[in-house]
């Protein structure tokens, strides 16, 4: 008996110690909860706050797990207690600042072929170590579709454009935004006109046409007005004494990147658009024996339309507009003409300046053509190789990456199994595999959209997916109120662009070692998934957060999805950034050692720490 009483006393002293532990667990945890939803600027709060909310209402995902005494590993050196180091705000002048196409290093190279218009990063020697600040006054911008014709002046506040491009009805100055009237060097009159006089040749309206190209595309109004179309557009545009047009662009809610045609290849898969364009973008296309044309080919798929507006089309009756001698003008559209026939283009149409070219799919019946010409065959075996290697004068075979050229119409073409996994051409990826991505995507999707109930609301217009895979984050996603930047790291194992750009999406390769072709603030929503493992031993994990936050606008959103060990690395870096997150398990339980780390940028600005946004 005295035996069996102390077994009880034991007992109920253990209840006891478990029960006091439980309520000091809770209570430590309703505290750091509620200091978490107190901490940051402005609407971020909110948004923070709802996070937080939607997250606690679904059981499956539970916050502030102390996951470094369930997972040990290279972390184990990585204490909760040790204080991150904070990253001061950069200087005034770095507010716009583009590492990669900085204006005075580009001016220290060559201008021929336009070399000092690609890409020339700073050595790591030379990068900030800073957060980039929004001007002063900086707002939330429009939502879709407001924001295609409307952006705050504050934002980008930049007037020269409105002078320069005045009567081509590019842009007005109201107030303290901007106006979009829609219209372009070409097409003055708006882009829906100009849209409609390309749909009675091109077949925009029925899903064969879904990806576009537009070369030179100022502040993006082709690309704009084609949104509504389903069809959605690449547009590019230097950063040079037009100051801001890729950043207009971006601010409108269209997907742009900084770019040029100068002597490197275009970061963009073979035979990944449907149709490329060109309205007056002042680029040399019959130089050099039509090398530039050559790279427009290899991105072109076959069947699919080049787009040509403005000078030399139709120079007998307007070179007196133009300011150029007929002779001159003449001799630019022989080469460009010469130039079509040995890539295989057929012009199908020609009416007033604008020329449309259709790039043959037989292209077999053509090559004997080719081939007793001038033309070049490149030999290179892989014609998606492209990350700083330089243009050559030279055909790229449609074979490269798949026979069957058929694509569906989108949107059936966004789950339809794309050719290049069809025919076996991207190593490692069956069938079964690539529908299998689908089924995963669409069930971490579905967790995001528990955790951030803005998700699917039109809140984030512009979403990056940083080592999108096979696109199916951006499919599972997918919708009228926004576009996902799909971004191929260069040293992924597998290289699957191709295949997104099948899926009837757009994207581009990049390496995070380097800084984005972006300006700042030009991303509401950025994911990434396994890619801080990927990057481990490659670069600094600090480098790519701070580009992450001058690409990300004040209150947006960053989802990572990350092995355990990486995020408490990633964690510490985010505490002195100026962001508030959260820690959370992978959807299937405490267990998996995959979790995923939700953050908010806070809203700060220069002088300026009150939130601020426009309805």
């Amino acid at each position: 008996m005295v035996a069996m009483a102390g077994k009880n006393s034991a007992d109920n002293r253990t209840r006891t110690s478990v029960s006091i532990f439980i309520v000091a667990g809770l209570c430590c945890f309703f505290y750091l909860l509620g200091a978490w939803q107190r901490s940051g600027f402005g609407k971020g709060d909110s948004i923070a706050l709802a996070v937080t909310k939607t997250a606690d209402e679904n059981c499956d995902i539970l916050p502030n797990l102390n996951f470094e005494t369930r997972h040990a590993g290279e972390a184990g050196g990585t204490e909760e207690s040790e204080e991150a180091e904070e990253l001061k705000p950069c200087d005034p002048q770095y507010t716009d600042y583009t590492p990669c196409q900085d204006q005075k290093r580009a001016m220290t190279f060559p201008r021929e072929n336009m070399n000092y218009r690609e890409r020339h990063c700073p050595p790591q020697e030379e990068k900030l170590h800073c957060l980039i600040p929004a001007p002063k006054g900086y707002v939330t911008p429009f939502p879709w579709p407001k924001s295609r014709d409307y952006v705050p002046y504050a934002n980008a506040p930049y007037k020269s454009l409105t002078v320069e491009k005045a009567i081509q009805n590019w842009v007005q100055y109201e107030g303290n935004v901007f106006r979009f009237p829609g219209g372009g060097t070409q097409f003055p009159q708006g882009a829906d006109k100009y849209i409609d006089q390309l749909a009675s040749v091109v077949p925009i309206e029925n899903g064969t046409v879904r990806t576009a190209l537009d070369t030179g595309c100022g502040v993006a109004s082709w690309g704009a007005y084609l949104w509504k179309r389903n069809v959605i557009a690449m547009s590019f545009a230097p950063r040079d004494s037009h100051e801001a047009q890729v950043q207009f662009a971006l601010e409108r809610g269209v997907p742009a990147v900084i770019g040029v045609l100068g002597t490197i290849k275009m970061p963009y898969p073979s035979k990944a658009f449907d149709m490329a364009h060109c309205s007056r973008c002042l680029i040399p296309w019959g130089a050099a024996d039509g090398i530039l044309m050559m790279e427009v080919d290899r991105v072109l798929r076959p069947g699919g339309y080049w787009v040509l507006s403005g000078p030399p089309i139709n120079w007998k009756t307007n070179y007196n507009a133009w300011q150029r001698p007929k002779e001159e003008l003449e001799e630019e559209q022989r080469k460009i003409e010469e130039a079509a026939k040995l890539l295989c283009w057929e012009k199908i149409s020609e009416k007033g300046e604008t020329a449309i070219w259709q790039k043959r799919k037989d292209s077999d019946s053509c090559r004997s053509a080719q081939e007793s010409s001038a033309a070049k065959v490149c030999k290179s075996s892989d014609p998606d190789s492209v990350w700083y290697n330089k243009m050559e004068t030279c055909i790229t075979p449609n074979n490269g990456n798949g026979e069957d050229e058929s694509l569906k119409p989108f949107p059936e073409r966004l789950y339809a199994v794309p050719p290049r996994i069809a025919n076996g051409k991207v190593s490692g990826v069956s069938v079964e595999e690539y529908q299998e991505d689908n089924k995963k995507w669409k069930k971490h999707v579905s967790a995001y959209k528990k955790i951030n109930k803005f998700l699917n609301t039109g809140r984030y217009r512009n979403i990056m997916d940083m080592n999108a895979g096979l696109g199916g984050f951006a499919a599972a996603l997918h919708s009228p109120k926004f576009w996902v930047m799909n971004v191929m790291p260069t040293i992924a194992e597998k290289n699957t662009l191709g295949v997104i750009y099948e899926r009837g999406l757009i994207g581009i390769y990049h390496d995070w070692c380097e800084a984005f072709s972006t300006y700042p603030r030009t991303y509401d929503l950025i994911h990434a998934n396994g890619l801080f493992s990927l990057y481990k031993d490659k670069c600094e994990f600090e480098d790519i957060l701070l580009e992450m936050d001058r690409i990300l606008r004040p209150e947006g959103a960053v989802i990572l999805r990350d092995n355990v060990d990486v995020l408490i690395k990633v964690r510490k870096i985010i505490g002195g950034m100026r962001w508030n997150l959260k820690l959370m398990d992978h959807e299937d339980g405490p267990l998996v050692p995959e979790k995923i780390l939700v953050a908010v940028k806070q809203y700060w600005t220069l002088g300026d720490t009150n939130s601020t946004s426009l309805q």
